[in-house]
């Protein structure tokens, strides 16, 4: 069995765990991991070519993928595209949609193509990548694994006093007004990501199964669970962030798992379940949301079907996406 597996945000806090679950454990997949910066000097992307490195039968590449410039990410699409089609990448077995952006101490920041920062990063340039390279999947069908969070479920948070929604002015998703509070803005912003994220899985799966040289493709959300180590909690955030981080959620991680949240636990746990969801059973046939690898119930607003209806249609328009440029044209009649 082969196949080629891409993982975006290769090198974030679950993305280096996920990449060495990979390639320790799945060997025979070619390996195609972007990160946002390929430098020399760039820690977090050399750790991911030390771990590259402890493997030297791996196949496996990294490459600068910058998914708030929709002209890279389309212009990723086409190279992948024509490598397959050349024969030098294997057929793709699993898109994994890793990568996210936040900031919790600025207004929103607008991207090089007019959006939401975080909304473009975590979500329309997946939508990009995604629907340019369905044709491009293995005969055998395959998984496009999306990263939700428990945080698009409506209801109280710890990081934010406001829940996610999916506003009626639907452009307010991509340009968001300033708010005195960042973090509690910021945070919204964060979770309305992965409400949308989330809803727009479901029509995803339903025109993937119209589709008779598709169907095989599956589509999964998944909450990876609260990650007490995560880089997150140290960047972009405030000191208040950074100092609950330190002194509550890594030292006291068992006991907030076993008293607080069976979800909260270690990067490096996360990072093997995104893997073994998205590339481990990728001929599976399931489709849905997932908690860990448990499947779960999204929160009732993620089933709206005219709100997912608004959200594909929207999603595409804002990922330049139409006919000419996908597989599933049958979303576009």
């Amino acid at each position: 069995m082969s196949g080629t597996v891409i993982l975006t945000g290769a090198n974030s806090s679950a993305g280096l765990h996920a990449s060495e679950h990979l390639l320790k454990t799945y060997p025979q997949y070619t390996a195609v991991f972007t990160v946002r910066s390929a430098a020399t000097n760039d820690v977090n992307t050399n750790s991911l070519r030390d771990i590259i490195a402890r493997y030297p039968k791996a196949k496996a590449s990294v490459h600068e993928l910058d998914l708030a410039d929709l002209t890279a990410v389309h212009a990723f699409a086409t190279t992948i595209a024509e490598q397959i089609t050349s024969g030098f990448l294997p057929p793709i077995k699993s898109i994994i949609c890793n990568a996210f952006y936040w900031n919790l101490l600025v207004d929103p920041e607008l991207t090089v193509d007019g959006y939401d920062k975080t909304l473009q990063v975590g979500h329309i340039a997946h939508v990009a990548l995604i629907l340019r390279l369905l044709e491009h999947f293995s005969s055998d069908g395959g998984r496009i694994e999306l990263l939700s969070s428990v945080s698009h479920y409506q209801r109280k948070s710890t990081m934010t006093p406001y829940f996610p929604e999916i506003p009626d002015d639907i452009d307010l998703l991509i340009h968001p007004p300033a708010d005195p509070d960042k973090q509690g803005r910021g945070a919204q912003r964060y979770a309305n990501l992965k409400l949308v994220v989330t809803m727009w899985m479901y029509p995803l799966n339903e025109y993937l199964q119209k589709d008779p040289k598709l169907f095989k493709i599956t589509a999964v959300a998944i909450n990876p669970g609260n990650m007490g180590d995560s880089r997150a909690f140290r960047t972009n955030v405030p000191l208040s962030v950074k100092l609950m981080q330190a002194l509550v959620f890594k030292p006291f991680m068992p006991l907030i798992r076993r008293f607080a949240d069976p979800t909260f636990r270690t990067s490096r746990d996360a990072g093997i379940d995104i893997v073994e969801l998205g590339v481990g059973k990728a001929e599976d046939g399931d489709r849905g949301f997932y908690t860990l690898l448990n499947k779960d119930d999204p929160d009732p607003a993620v089933l709206d079907k005219e709100k997912q209806r608004i959200i594909w249609e929207k999603s595409a328009e804002w990922a330049k996406i139409n006919k000419d440029n996908t597989a599933l044209k049958i979303a576009f009649d």
